[in-house]
């Protein structure tokens, strides 16, 4: 069985190309859910809907998740409900951008 915390860590490894600080520590991801077959679902968000890198990070996330050995299918969904705001920012993330 697939762990979540195993999926976090390859989340982990990516990071926004503008942005010196790790997607997941930026609060970018809202949601892992690990469906029967091991298949993954995660939810996550962009900086704003603007970003430059709207094409990279997602597929990026897939790549690293799906590298997971036992992982099947990965499928990642852009939402922007509720807006991404700094508040979802773990403390390290906050600290490393000067906002704490």
């Amino acid at each position: 069985m697939i762990q979540k915390e195993t999926i976090i860590e390859a989340i982990k490894q990516v990071y926004d190309p503008e942005i010196p600080v790790d997607i997941y520590a930026l609060g970018l991801i809202y949601d892992i859910t690990i469906l029967p077959f091991n298949n993954v679902e995660i939810l996550m968000t962009l900086t704003s809907p603007n970003c430059p890198a709207a094409e990279v990070i997602p597929s990026q996330v897939e790549e690293k998740v799906k590298a997971i050995e036992g992982v099947n299918e990965v499928m990642v969904h852009i939402t922007f409900e509720p807006p991404y705001t700094t508040d979802r920012m773990s403390e390290a993330a906050r600290l490393e951008l000067g906002f704490a």
